[in-house]
């Protein structure tokens, strides 16, 4: 596979890592595994059976995670620094012909801070519903963000290209909105200082 499209198939599966953290590792892995992605030298074990098994488990048992109510807003607290490894951890695995500290620097960058960018835009819709309806449209939240986790890993090994636009475009979208929004929001009131009789 051609480097700059490595490149962007791991920025993609990074991204999709930031909605789930360990579909996406799984994705690579069975995509090694059956040849359609070439990883980078030391890791071939994302394609072994051990590593398949434990991705396999460790993707079910998050997903399942998140529609417990409550467990999901503190699953996020660990979620945002596992998704900047995991997303550090597929884009490293992506680069070839690098020197070690130049390639782990760029997967830190690339990878790991756009995962944790998405993630964190997770976790801010997560609480916006849970504030507003008491978390009973968490499960809803949960679902989207797993059919964007998965979309966005299948399609990383097809249009990696759509997939990385797509997320940086909503991510600035979402960004810029926040912000307006917090502009818009009424000052709290100000209390006037008590006045002292003379």
């Amino acid at each position: 596979m051609e480097t700059g499209l490595s490149g962007l198939v791991g920025r993609g599966l990074s991204a999709a890592c930031g909605f789930r953290v360990f579909g996406p590792l799984r994705v690579a892995g069975i995509a090694s595994r059956a040849s359609h992605l070439h990883l980078a030298e030391g890791f071939a074990w994302m394609g072994s059976d051990a590593a398949l098994i434990a991705l396999s488990v460790a993707t079910v048992l998050e997903i399942v995670a998140y529609y417990v109510p409550w467990l999901d807003n503190f699953l996020d607290s660990v979620a945002t620094p596992a998704a900047v490894v995991a997303g550090t951890l597929i884009t490293a695995s992506m680069i070839t012909d690098t020197e070690p500290f130049l390639k782990w620097t760029l997967a830190a960058i690339a990878g790991g801070g756009l995962a944790g960018v998405v993630q964190v835009g997770t976790v801010v819709t997560r609480g916006a519903s849970t504030a507003t309806t008491g978390g009973l449209a968490n499960p809803v939240v949960a679902t989207a963000e797993l059919g964007s986790s998965v979309a966005a890993s299948l399609l990383s090994l097809v249009v990696p290209l759509v997939v990385v636009i797509t997320v940086v475009g909503v991510v600035g979208f979402g960004s810029v909105w926040y912000v307006r929004r917090q502009r818009q929001s009424p000052a709290p009131p100000r209390i006037a200082p008590a006045q002292t009789k003379s």
